[in-house]
């Protein structure tokens, strides 16, 4: 058994003196927290992804938060979502009162299924009693891996139902549908569009936490007054040279912004966001090269009018094909020391939603199967080719000794 000389971490970021110099001439400034470098942040951001506005904020789900917040989701609504996510898709639904719908999810890309999707808004449409969820507000999907759902059928399910769509681009970042970026589509909708992206450690790029909401001017405007307690002025419009004390708490809002050097970070990882793309894409190439001649394994699929950000690269095992278990796999992974993971634990299994909806792994039979069989390899752009020859000769072992 060939094994690494030292543990192949599975997304580890990659941060440079660029962001470390930008994070010391913040701290050696007058203003670290939510001021002038966070609101340039911003305006890079949307520029790069071609949305009206932007606002930076704590993390991904805290985007997710106020965008529904903002779209006024509350008590007796009910959001379409997918349970092939992390928890924090559903708990933000949950924080307002209304209830996630999850419906299952399409079998090649694991994305939410439209036709699943039109079909729940159709029952609840036509569903009567004081026990029935019937005002639908929004659909939430997941561009779960990096690659995007299928918009132009979701778009269209919001326009007929007079639905707003959140996206989750946690993984999405810097996604393409048709050619366009996520996150792009607000300006060309008749429907609300808020898009959500995540900054966390071991994303695409990072701020060490954050997130970032991106949308219509006037959704934006809205967000930003909810993501600092409510108050009609933020702290460099009170304190700045050109600021004044007075504010008003015109909302019960939450504390959800992002500071200067956190910023910092972003600005410069935005610049190199092309650069590691570039590497993900080499090596998301070089695993389908090696594992599509494997037939105990499948190999993520892209679909032609789809960019793949390559956030995550999750093979699924043919386990009938195996004469081990996904969760054997993944230790004979770490006894050669290669990191890796699963994305994701349903949502549907989990004991809080399982408990309180009665939801059964069988009630979302894609979502559940699927689960049972994945992992994700490590892939971020300081990968080594050595690095990927020792995952792909590693992989490649264990289905050659454990092939039935």
């Amino acid at each position: 058994m060939a094994v690494r000389k030292s543990f192949l971490s599975f997304a580890p970021p990659w941060i440079g003196q660029e962001e470390i110099d930008e994070v010391v001439n913040t701290l050696s400034s007058d203003w670290i927290t939510t001021g002038p470098k966070t609101q340039r942040f911003e305006e890079e951001f949307g520029d790069f992804v071609g949305a009206p506005a932007a606002l930076a904020v704590s993390s991904c789900t805290a985007a997710l938060h106020l965008a529904l917040a903002t779209l006024k989701v509350g008590e007796g609504d009910g959001v379409i979502t997918t349970p092939m996510t992390f928890c924090s898709t559903a708990h933000v639904i949950e924080h307002l009162g209304a209830r996630p719908i999850l419906v299952d999810v399409e079998p090649d890309t694991l994305n939410i299924d439209p036709e699943q999707a039109c079909s729940e808004i159709r029952k609840h449409k036509a569903a009567a009693g004081p026990n029935k969820v019937t005002r639908i507000k929004a659909l939430l999907p997941v561009h779960l891996y990096g690659h995007a759902a299928e918009l132009d059928s979701l778009l269209q399910l919001c326009e007929e139902h007079g639905l707003a769509l959140v996206e989750d681009a946690a993984h999405a970042l810097p996604a393409t549908y048709k050619g366009r970026l996520v996150g792009s589509f607000s300006e060309s909708s008749s429907c609300p569009i808020l898009t959500c992206f995540s900054f966390y450690a071991t994303k695409n790029m990072t701020t060490v936490e954050g997130g970032m909401l991106v949308g219509p001017s006037e959704h934006i405007q809205e967000a930003r007054i909810w993501s600092i307690h409510g108050i009609s002025r933020g702290a460099y419009q009170r304190y700045s040279a050109r600021g004044s004390w007075f504010y008003e708490v015109v909302r019960p809002g939450f504390k959800y912004n992002m500071p200067d050097f956190q910023a910092a970070i972003g600005r410069q990882q935005l610049r190199k966001l092309p650069s590691f793309q570039q590497r993900r894409h080499r090596i998301a190439g070089l695993y389908s090269q090696a594992f599509s001649e494997l037939e105990e394994l499948q190999v993520p699929v892209r679909r032609p009018v789809v960019g793949h950000a390559w956030h995550i690269y999750a093979v699924r095992l043919n386990l009938d094909a195996l004469t081990l278990s996904r969760d054997q796999f993944i230790e004979e992974l770490k006894r050669r020391n290669i990191g890796s993971s699963v994305h994701f634990i349903p949502i549907h299994v989990q004991p809080y939603y399982r408990e309180k909806y009665g939801f059964r792994p069988e009630d979302f039979p894609v979502a559940h199967r699927e689960y049972q069989r994945l992992i994700s390899l490590p892939i971020f752009p300081k990968m080594t080719d050595e690095d990927v020859s020792d995952v792909v000769a590693a992989v490649s072992e264990i289905v050659r000794r454990f092939k039935r």
